[in-house]
């Protein structure tokens, strides 16, 4: 071993590397004991992948994702198409080798590659000065640290999309014809991680057609190649919709549909309006950089406008989506902050540090505050109470069913079977919920409820008179229980 190159790699990349291990200690440190229902979905499907590879579906599964039909009755339940694969299948890895304890760790982990990857992205079309000031800034934005802490296929997207830009850019700039080909299949493990890279597609084009002032460049073999290779890889995918909706692109009209009618519509302001909470500083910090680069007439360039042209495209195409979510801006910050890098690069001293050290505070102060609250929350009656009765039910033997408003998040706890309340709420309809040959818990938690007042004193009447409660939380119990069926043959 060369102790000496070590020595001189580690006192060359020290800056780097410590914004690396920070990043991932703080990220690792915010990790919830309560995962999200769309958590639960992904690690479910995980789970059952596992034991069948080729059954992507939620039926006979013993739980399900609550999935509206919409006006398309092809797109309902048990298909699970709309939802992405590729993580379910990173997941079902975990699952496969008996290491699901650390499925945990596998988003803080890629998260902070992702930082490492805007570093090498800035150091590859600017400077490491650049590269550096970029992934400050990526590292310790509240949101991207929020995403980085969960099962959900945000950090994963943004990863194959800095990747895909990577590759494109030492493909096409750097004349390196490996990364023209290699940049179809991120390209394609993009799409299959989420569907929305669809939107970034056009990027390339328009990029290539401004840089080539003509389509000339269709006819680069190796683009043809990289084509070839994206088809090949999304094939498999093409294939399921085939068998599984009657039509090869049926996940990702699957995935449209879903959209126009899953988490309400949202005013077309949405992300003006929570754009601090999206970008915190980085947001003043890039008009702040447009205004700069538009002074110092460097609008033209191709770096520019490669980045710029990233931004606007799935800006567009995000602010047109019927429902919109902070999260949803995400694959366009490593650009923001690489934007937001340069102008830092370009100025004298001191005032990058100066902007730096600021910039640093304000992220770190709102980082706190952000991740702070959540924390609280993970730690409040509701998320304890949850805990109690996911540990109640992990130690009842012998086979059960529980009936609850959130199956997959029971399912997640106890891989156990499930199924949700029906509605509406009546004596009759529960009494035939529970005519099963096993025995039945009614399991209500506070946590993730969307009851209504009326409604659960109705239902808590019902279940007082015709049940048996056989476990309710100590810190709230009159929000937080388990009742079960009092009927010789049922174990309570």
């Amino acid at each position: 071993m060369d102790f000496q190159k070590i020595k001189s790699f580690l006192k060359s990349n020290y800056i780097i590397i410590l914004i690396l291990i920070t990043s991932l200690i703080i990220r690792i440190y915010y990790i919830s004991p309560i995962i999200t229902w769309d958590e639960s979905i992904y690690s479910n499907l995980g789970h059952d992948l596992s034991k069948n590879l080729l059954s992507y579906s939620f039926k006979d599964k013993g739980w399900s994702d609550f999935i509206p039909c919409g006006n398309n009755l092809n797109y309902c339940w048990p298909k699970a198409g709309f939802r992405a694969p590729l993580l379910p299948y990173l997941i079902a890895v975990f699952y496969f080798i008996k290491l699901e304890s650390l499925l945990a760790y596998l988003l803080p982990i890629i998260g902070t590659l992702n930082i490492l990857l805007v570093y090498i992205l800035g150091k590859s079309i600017f400077n490491k000065k650049v590269g550096i000031y970029a992934a400050l800034l990526f590292g310790f934005l509240p949101l991207n640290i929020y995403y980085s802490t969960k099962i959900l296929t945000d950090e994963l997207f943004i990863f194959l999309v800095i990747l895909s830009f990577l590759f494109f850019w030492k493909g096409y700039e750097k004349n390196n014809n490996a990364y023209k080909v290699i940049f179809g299949a991120s390209l394609a493990l993009a799409l299959l991680s989420r569907y929305t890279l669809i939107w970034f597609i056009p990027v390339f084009f328009f990029y290539l057609l401004i840089r080539n002032k003509s389509l000339k460049f269709l006819k680069d073999e190796y683009l043809q190649y990289s084509i070839l290779l994206f088809i090949i890889l999304i094939t498999p995918w093409l294939i399921y919709g085939w068998f599984s909706y009657g039509n090869p692109l049926g996940p990702f009209i699957h995935g449209q549909e879903a959209s126009s009618y899953w988490g309400g519509s949202s005013p077309w302001y949405f992300f003006f309006e929570y754009s601090w909470k999206i970008l915190s500083i980085a947001g003043p910090l890039f008009i702040a950089t447009l205004l700069f680069l538009f002074y110092k007439k460097e609008l033209k360039k191709k770096e520019f406008y490669f980045l710029i042209l990233w931004i606007v495209i799935f800006f567009l195409m995000s602010f047109t989506s019927i429902h919109k979510e902070e999260r949803y801006l995400l694959p366009i910050v490593p650009a923001i902050c690489l934007i937001c890098g340069l102008f830092l690069s370009k100025l004298k001293r001191p005032y990058p540090i100066l902007i730096i050290c600021f910039c640093i505070i304000i992220l770190l102060a709102s980082s706190i505050s952000y991740m702070g609250n959540l924390k609280k929350i993970d730690s409040n009656i509701n998320s304890q109470c949850f805990i109690e009765i996911n540990n109640y039910l992990k130690n009842i033997t012998g086979n059960f069913v529980t009936i609850s408003e959130n199956p997959p998040l029971l399912y997640y706890y106890t891989y156990r079977g499930g199924a949700y309340y029906p509605d509406p709420i009546t004596e009759k309809s529960l009494n035939l919920s529970s005519s099963r040959n096993v025995t039945i818990y009614f399991v209500f938690t506070r946590l993730n409820s969307g009851f209504e007042s009326e409604k659960f004193s109705i239902f808590k009447d019902i279940l007082n008179k015709s049940y048996k409660k056989v476990f309710a939380c100590p810190i709230d119990p009159e929000f937080n229980f388990i009742y079960s069926k009092n009927n010789p043959g049922y174990a309570v």
